[in-house]
């Protein structure tokens, strides 16, 4: 579980489903509180990428310094521990600068991972990891499931499958690999490294309205370049089952660019995809958060919700300096 905030935080965190208004609200309070935007997104962080993840643009960055983006190729696997250690030196980069860090994103598993570090991984064999990862990526969804419940059974639960194919994928991988399961690794290997302690704060949006606004965003997308972006990773040699292009959006274009669906199939399947994932979001934030996160409405006016994240990290980094 992420624990309740306390008096010393290290770090602003603003986390929600997808287009919840993430992204613009932590933009509005990082200009009001002189911060810097950690990207929280297991898919922002990879080069090319950047329509269909609602990637910040040039222009944001210019007016707020962003970290975490454009940090592997789409081939490249990032897991929530090499965050974790990323993260932290960020953390303490900006600190170091007097600076606010702002993690914004939707990815909760990297911020339990910064919050409740994971065990330190047992190197795996690259061959063996790529041919499993290949073979899984072929799976249903489904089979993939059965598999990761079977291989680790500790794991089940509420909430347990939240991170969908990915999550699930590195469960059997670990288990096949090391001949352990991932809930035996978590509870006899040491964690890799020190937790740090944030005040978060949850943007909530009710689940008809985030609807809608998931249909509009992926409209959004489409009419912004989103086809042309997935043709373009494809031909330079990606393809849907490596580390990046397994997410939303990108998978069901290819598919579409693949001959094998319609773009019509292509986009409806996109905005059904997002809405489950978002369910398993807020399914996860439900589960984990365990109260230790400040709600903002995130139908309320955005200068309303920024005004309530400004205050209660004010009144968090005053009991911080106090405690000094």
């Amino acid at each position: 579980m992420i624990r309740k905030v306390d008096a010393t935080p290290a770090f602003l965190a603003v986390v929600g489903c997808t287009a919840a208004g993430k992204s613009a609200l932590a933009m509005r309070v990082a200009r009001e509180v002189d911060g810097e935007i950690v990207a929280m997104d297991s898919r922002q962080i990879y080069l090319g990428m950047d329509i269909g993840t609602a990637k910040a643009t040039p222009e944001e960055r210019v007016l707020v310094p962003h970290h975490g983006l454009d940090i592997r190729k789409p081939g490249e696997r990032y897991g929530a521990g090499e965050f974790a250690r990323d993260a932290r030196r960020w953390i303490a980069e900006i600190r170091g600068r007097e600076r606010v860090a702002i993690l914004v994103g939707g990815t909760g598993f990297y911020l339990r991972a910064l919050t409740d570090p994971p065990f330190a991984e047992p190197p795996l064999e690259d061959a063996g990891r790529s041919a499993l990862e290949a073979a899984l990526a072929a799976m249903p969804v489904a089979e993939v499931r059965r598999w990761s419940r079977a291989l680790d059974p500790g794991r089940t639960g509420p909430g347990s499958d939240d991170g969908g194919r990915q999550r699930m994928t590195r469960r059997i991988t670990v288990a096949f690999l090391t001949g352990r399961s991932l809930s035996w690794w978590h509870a006899h290997r040491p964690s890799d490294g020190l937790g740090l302690r944030g005040a978060v704060f949850l943007v909530r949006v009710p689940r008809e309205v985030l609807s809608s606004r998931i249909e509009r965003r992926v409209d959004a997308m489409m009419r912004a370049g989103l086809p042309g972006e997935v043709e373009g990773l494809l031909e330079a040699g990606y393809r849907p089952g490596d580390a990046g292009m397994n997410a939303v959006g990108y998978r069901e274009l290819a598919s579409h660019l693949a001959g094998e669906i319609s773009l019509d199939e292509a986009v409806e399947t996109i905005v059904r995809a997002t809405r489950q994932y978002a369910k398993r979001q807020r399914t996860w934030f439900r589960h984990q958060l365990d109260g230790g996160a400040i709600v903002v409405d995130g139908t309320a006016r955005l200068e309303e919700q920024a005004e309530v994240v400004v205050r209660h990290w004010r009144v968090a980094a005053g009991a911080e300096a106090t405690a000094r």
